[in-house]
C-alpha cells in the first residue's frame, strides 16, 4: 500500500491520499508526488480535469506530517524544514495555478497542509462530516500553504477570526468563508467521481450539488466584524475584553491557547494580503515566517506540547499582552537571497 495513489482514470487525473490510519497526513514525498503529477498532466490532452480525494471516512487530510520537522529542528537542523516548506509551497502554487478544472472532495478533517491540497482547486466539495480549519497558531506557526490568501479573501473579518481562533468550519461555514464551493452528501460522491472520470466535464459538479444547510458562522458575522476589525492582535483582544458575552468569552478562550506571536503575525498577514494579494504573494509571506519559525518563533515548543509530550502546556516566547510589533516586523521582513523561488530562472 502506498501513501498516495496517482493514476489516470478515464478522462480524469486521479489523486487519492491513502494514509487513513494517519488521517492522511501529508508527507514530503506525497507533496512531491502531487507536484510531479501536476507537471505531467498540465499539457496531457488525455487529462481533462483532476479529481482529488482521500481514503477513509475520518479525514481528507488532517495536516502535514511534522515528525521529521520536529526531529531535525530540535537537533539544530533548520534546513530540512525550510526545504520541506519551500517545496510544499511550490506544489500549492502549482495546484492553485493549474490550467484545468481541479475537483476536490473533502470529508472529515481538512486542516493545515490538507487545506493546501484540497482548497486551491476550482470545484471544492464538502459534505456533512467536513471539518475545515487553519489551526497553525496553536503549534507556533501561521496559517500557511496558501491558506492566508483564503483568509484574506473571506467575507468581513472572518479571516482574522478563523486565523487566530482556529475555529472549525462545517460544510456550510467553509463555503461561506471561501474554503469550499459545493455541498454534496458524501453518499453521492462515488457516483459523481465516476461521471467526472467518464465525461471529463467539470459541470457535473454543479449539476450534482445540493443546497447547503444554514451556516452557523453567518449568524456570528456581525459580532466577528465588530470585534476583529482592529489593526493588530492587541486591538482585537481589547475589543473582545470590552464585552462580556458568550461569543467574546469563547473567542478569548481559544486565543489564550495559541502562540501570541503567531496570532499577531496572522493578523498582519491577512491585512497585507486583503484586496491585493495573489497566491504567490501569500506563499512568499508565509515562507518568511516558516523559514524563521524553528529558530525565532514557537514552532518547536508548540509541537512538543501538542504532539511529543502532549502536556498541552506550551511555554510561548511572548505573553499575550506583550509588545509584539517588533517581532512581527522581524518575522515578516523579506528573506532576500533566501526568498521563496517558484520557477527556475526566477529572481528576487
Amino acid at each position: 500500500m502506498t501513501d498516495i495513489d496517482i493514476r489516470i482514470q478515464g478522462r480524469a487525473g486521479r489523486i487519492t491520499l491513502n494514509r487513513p490510519q494517519a488521517l492522511n497526513a501529508l508527507t514530503y514525498d506525497m507533496a512531491m508526488a502531487i507536484h510531479a503529477a501536476l507537471d505531467d498532466w498540465r499539457a496531457d490532452d488525455a487529462v481533462h480535469l483532476l479529481v482529488i480525494d482521500a481514503a477513509g471516512d475520518k479525514a481528507f487530510c488532517a495536516g502535514g506530517d511534522i515528525a521529521d520537522l520536529y526531529r531535525t529542528g530540535t537537533a539544530g537542523d533548520y534546513d530540512f524544514g525550510r526545504q520541506f516548506w519551500a517545496d510544499e509551497y511550490r506544489m500549492n502554487a502549482a495546484l492553485f495555478e493549474f490550467p484545468k478544472p481541479v475537483i476536490s472532495l473533502m470529508q472529515g478533517f481538512t486542516m493545515g497542509g490538507g487545506v493546501g491540497v484540497g482548497c486551491h482547486g476550482s470545484h471544492r466539495i464538502v459534505g456533512d462530516s467536513s471539518k475545515i480549519a487553519m489551526p497553525e497558531c496553536g503549534i507556533g506557526l501561521v496559517p500557511d500553504v496558501g491558506g492566508s490568501l483564503i483568509l484574506a479573501r473571506a467575507p468581513g473579518r472572518l479571516g482574522e477570526y478563523l486565523g487566530t481562533t482556529a475555529a472549525r468550519m462545517g460544510a456550510c461555514d467553509a463555503i461561506l468563508a471561501g474554503f469550499a464551493d459545493y455541498y454534496l452528501p458524501e453518499g453521492d460522491w462515488p457516483d459523481l467521481i465516476a461521471r467526472l472520470c467518464d465525461t471529463g466535464d467539470a459541470a457535473q459538479v454543479g449539476a450534482a450539488a445540493r443546497t447547503p444547510p444554514d451556516s452557523p458562522l453567518a449568524a456570528h458575522l456581525p459580532l466577528i466584524n465588530d470585534h476583529f476589525a482592529g489593526d493588530t492582535l492587541t486591538d482585537i483582544l481589547t475589543a473582545l475584553r470590552a464585552e462580556d458575552s458568550e461569543f467574546t468569552a469563547a473567542a478569548l478562550k481559544s486565543m489564550s491557547r495559541n502562540a501570541p506571536l503567531s496570532m499577531a503575525c496572522a493578523v498582519e498577514m491577512v491585512h497585507r494580503l486583503r484586496d491585493t494579494g495573489g497566491i504567490r504573494d501569500a506563499l512568499d509571506l508565509e515562507y518568511r515566517f516558516t523559514y524563521r519559525a524553528m529558530e525565532h518563533a514557537d514552532f518547536l515548543e508548540g509541537i512538543r506540547a501538542a504532539i511529543i509530550d502532549k502536556d498541552r502546556k506550551p511555554q510561548w516566547r511572548h505573553a499575550l499582552d506583550s509588545d509584539l510589533a517588533p517581532d512581527v516586523t522581524r518575522m515578516l521582513e523579506p528573506l532576500f537571497e533566501h526568498a521563496l523561488i517558484f520557477d527556475k530562472g526566477d529572481t528576487q
